[in-house]
């Protein structure tokens, strides 16, 4: 019954309330990064959800569109501001995403939603992922988010479409607020966010 009901029911609530409460940093994070972006505060992108259907994503965007000589994107190490890599530690740059909860594509606790380029390399175990709503927050990013293997992380996920209960979301919830204060799991050894998942060799 949670599963099906309850858990929405719930992520409407806590979504509309925090889009009120939250405003005023909204407002304000979306001045300093339309100043910073030069008009673009907002990263969209097409993200595979519940059943691997797409769906739009939206987050404050952290790093510029800076390009090489040779017109391709710099690194991510060269496009993350100052401003942008204060956002991702306080984990400010997921705040939109409520907006993405109440239209029903999210859900507040829930694996990530990861790039569509990846859905062909997961294997049948890793694709069951996919069978609930994506989340904000999720088992993986409480136990290392970036910091941990993309097979670790995966294995995370499934366990938690397997035991997803209340009890669950709201240790997640609680352990999600430990970690952002800590500022723990923001990236992967190496790089300023995670290295892409390139498939599992077994």
């Amino acid at each position: 019954m949670y599963r099906i009901i309850f858990k929405r029911i719930i992520d409407l609530t806590v979504a509309l309330m925090g889009l009120i409460l939250l405003l005023p940093v909204l407002l304000i994070v979306l001045l300093l990064l339309t100043i910073a972006n030069q008009g673009a505060p907002f990263f969209l992108q097409a993200r595979p959800g519940k059943n691997t259907r797409l769906f739009k994503v939206i987050k404050f965007k952290t790093m510029n569109d800076r390009c090489g000589i040779d017109g391709k994107l710099l690194p991510d190490a060269d496009r993350l501001t100052a401003l942008g890599k204060f956002i991702r530690k306080t984990s400010l740059d997921e705040i939109p995403q409520l907006l993405n909860i109440i239209n029903g594509d999210m859900s507040l606790i829930g694996p990530r939603p990861l790039l569509v380029e990846y859905l062909p390399l997961y294997n049948s175990t890793q694709s069951r992922r996919h069978l609930v709503r994506p989340g904000i927050t999720g088992w993986a990013q409480v136990n290392g988010r970036n910091a941990i293997s993309w097979e670790q992380k995966f294995e995370y996920d499934v366990w938690y479409v397997d035991n997803l209960s209340l009890a669950l979301d709201l240790k997640i919830l609680w352990m999600t607020v430990i970690k952002v204060f800590k500022s723990e799991g923001i990236s992967a050894e190496g790089h300023v966010t995670v290295e892409k998942f390139k498939g599992t060799l077994v």
